[in-house]
């Protein structure tokens, strides 16, 4: 159970209703809050500013989905968010992440599924992750393997906004919804290795 509790799909705060609604609206009037939101929803003004910044760095960001979506997977396996892993293997699936590199990312370093630029992502996410930053040698090798300085301060903002949501999701002790569960025998063959 979460250390706050879920708010309703209609919350009485006029608030958190809106951006709630704000939320179906951009989803689909069938989309059902994820109780990540639901917990982020009691502090609305805080809620709109991750919204705020969380949507574009998810939905426009120039760097390539598939891509992101590696480095927040790895990102999540290496800090044991699975909520954040649950939530993010259906989104790397439909960004064209393939099944097997998916379960190769336990030992990427040693794995032949991820190409130059993949491998130069997933260092990022391991730096990032364990703290405290991304070293210069990985900067180098994301500009080496064709990432220009925006796509390089996209994937640092992404690996690193990941890491907050890693450290909310564990310290609120979000659950979880049903279904998502199936997905996270995956993340545990897949563990946190790495170099």
């Amino acid at each position: 159970m979460p250390r706050v509790p879920l708010l309703p799909e209609q919350p009485s705060n006029p608030d958190a209703r809106a951006l709630f609604d704000q939320v179906r609206q951009a989803r689909g009037p069938d989309f059902h809050l994820p109780h990540l939101y639901r917990v982020l929803g009691t502090a609305p003004a805080l809620f709109k500013g991750w919204l705020d910044f969380a949507w574009p760095l998810r939905l426009e960001a120039k760097t390539p989905r598939p891509i992101r979506e590696l480095l927040i997977l790895r990102g999540a396996q290496v800090s044991g968010a699975a909520y954040e892993w649950a939530h993010h293997v259906p989104m790397a699936l439909a960004a064209g992440v393939a099944e097997a590199q998916i379960d190769a990312l336990r030992d990427w370093c040693n794995s032949d599924r991820f190409n130059a630029q993949e491998r130069a992502v997933l260092q990022l996410a391991d730096e990032v992750t364990r703290g405290p930053a991304a070293s210069a040698q990985t900067i180098a090798q994301l500009k080496a393997n064709g990432f220009d300085d925006e796509a390089v301060v996209e994937l640092v903002l992404t690996a690193s906004f990941y890491v907050c949501v890693s450290r909310f999701l564990q310290s609120m002790d979000v659950e979880i919804e049903p279904g998502y569960e199936e997905v996270l025998p995956r993340m545990e063959s897949a563990g946190a290795a790495g170099p």
